[in-house]
């Protein structure tokens, strides 16, 4: 059965998460009463995103990949980048990740409305991932693509509130979730091979690290939004004033189930109107596959509903009790060494990185084994997180980490090949999903308030760390790996000389 497949998958996603939680809870972090409920929430959490990635591949994702190649092969570029847009501004609205980012904006800043958030976030990847078509239908270089926008964020960022800062770089990494990768994977593969020509491998990744600068964008365009209508900023602690008194640990899922249901359906409405007006004027998928297909929305509401109840009603408030116990226990040593294997652990975890990682072993023809991609990763990631735990320790400002990051990134493209430039800029964008948005944002969030700083500052940035890292990890990685293929095809080269000199010699004379 694909569903206990899914789970098992989400299993292993969740399981090393929680196991952490249970080690510091029995040992130097005890969670108190918040224990019991990060227990069911993620038993919920585990069902649900089960229960989701079997719908989303079920139904979501074929409809995706047959509407990407429908569109392209008619060979209409207007029609071509309308539908990118509309695409990635849809999956995004219904993206698990982005809603989960934007309830933890609101926890900490009431101000910031999630709506908004959510809507800003869309648009940037609508955007975005019409730029990466049309990308590929001018045939523009990759890397100049990501040099000139990254300047231009960067220009922009440094207008922006400090508010808004680690919220907008966290935006990059929390779109590219479950929900969201898949399609926009398919998309570029789709296009990239109708187009063909002989650059259609490299141009199958890259979309996915375009789609995250969009984001980006987006939100830092509503902080300055926000600065010029006066909009107020509230405190952590003042939200924690309006907080209700504490339920039952039934109570604390049930009680959530009528918002979530109204907010999936609110997400999910506008992906079934464009999966219906697909139907009707460009797929016409046979019975069969429609049916396939409404059974895989289904399951995709049921997973969203147990994801989002598990979330909100154990799995963050528990990671965010986590991380104010493990601050409060006075060796800021440890703070890191555990953030160092939450980022080690939660790589490994992330569904979206073994869908990556089988599509660039597939890809590439087996010259890049899986298991390398995922160790580079996961380093990158762990160290990203070490980092973000030492930024919230000492108060250190994102801008220190994030400047000479992407000054780093950015000057590595000029050594490495493009596709792995490209690949690595994906890889960022799906090491940040689900865990990453959930447990590891509260878990900073609750450790930045216990130590006294300012979490919407302070904590606020830890899935652009993790977003980051993977784009140096995996560009050395390349780097190193074309340098290898040189070598061996210099070594080749000379034994055929060799070769030939040696039959040369052994000829007769005369």
């Amino acid at each position: 059965m694909q569903l206990f497949e899914k789970i098992r998958e989400s299993v292993i996603s969740v399981i090393p998460i929680m196991a952490i939680g249970v080690l510091l809870h029995l040992t130097i972090a005890p969670m108190g009463d918040a224990f019991g409920p990060f227990l069911v929430g993620g038993a919920l959490v585990i069902v649900g995103l089960g229960i989701f990635l079997h719908g989303t591949e079920l139904g979501m994702v074929p409809i995706g990949q047959k509407a990407g190649a429908a569109i392209t092969s008619k060979r209409n570029v207007f029609l071509l980048l309308i539908a990118a847009f509309v695409i990635g501004f849809l999956i995004t609205i219904a993206e698990p990740d982005v809603h989960v980012l934007a309830q933890q904006v609101l926890s900490v800043n009431p101000a910031i409305s999630s709506q908004s958030l959510v809507f800003m976030i869309a648009m940037g990847v609508g955007i975005f991932v019409l730029v990466a078509v049309g990308r590929i239908l001018l045939a523009f270089s990759y890397k100049l693509a990501l040099a000139g926008f990254y300047v231009l964020l960067f220009c922009c960022a440094a207008a922006a509130p400090a508010d808004f800062l680690g919220i907008a770089f966290d935006a990059g990494g929390a779109t590219t979730g479950p929900m969201t990768v898949p399609f926009i994977m398919a998309l570029g593969i789709g296009v990239a091979s109708v187009r063909g020509g002989r650059h259609a491998e490299q141009d199958s990744f890259g979309f996915i690290g375009l789609a995250s600068i969009g984001p980006i964008l987006a939100v830092i365009t509503l902080g300055v939004i926000s600065a010029k209508t006066g909009m107020h900023t509230e405190t952590a602690a003042a939200a924690a004033e309006a907080a209700t008194e504490p339920l039952s640990l039934l109570a604390q899922f049930t009680s959530r189930i009528p918002h979530v249901i109204e907010e999936v359906s609110m997400a999910l409405a506008p992906l079934v109107a464009m999966f219906i007006v697909f139907q009707l004027f460009l797929i016409r998928m046979p019975r069969t596959q429609l049916i396939r297909m409404s059974v895989g929305l289904v399951y995709t509401f049921i997973g969203l509903i147990f994801f989002f109840v598990g979330v909100q009603g154990g799995f963050m408030p528990a990671g965010s009790v986590l991380g104010a116990s493990l601050a409060s226990f006075g060796h800021t040593w440890i703070f890191m060494v555990v953030g160092l294997v939450l980022g080690a652990v939660v790589v490994c975890a992330e569904p979206a990185v073994w869908v990556l990682n089988e599509q660039i072993e597939e890809v590439s023809g087996g010259h890049i084994k899986r298991n390398i991609m995922l160790a580079s990763l996961s380093l990158g990631v762990a160290l990203a997180v070490s980092l973000s735990m030492m930024r919230v320790i000492y108060g250190i400002s994102l801008w220190w980490l994030l400047i000479p990051g992407y000054a780093l990134a950015l000057g590595l493209m000029r050594f490495c090949p493009q596709m792995f430039t490209a690949i690595a800029f994906d890889s960022g964008g799906v090491a940040s999903g689900p865990m990453a948005s959930t447990f590891i944002l509260a878990f900073t969030l609750g450790a930045s308030a216990a130590l006294g700083g300012n979490p919407i500052t302070d904590a606020f940035g830890v899935i652009a760390m993790i977003a980051m890292m993977p784009l140096i990890t995996i560009q050395i990685l390349g780097i190193l790996f074309h340098r290898k293929e040189q070598k061996l095809l210099r070594e080749r080269r000379e034994r055929n000389r060799a070769a030939r000199r040696e039959r040369t010699q052994g000829q007769p004379h005369g």
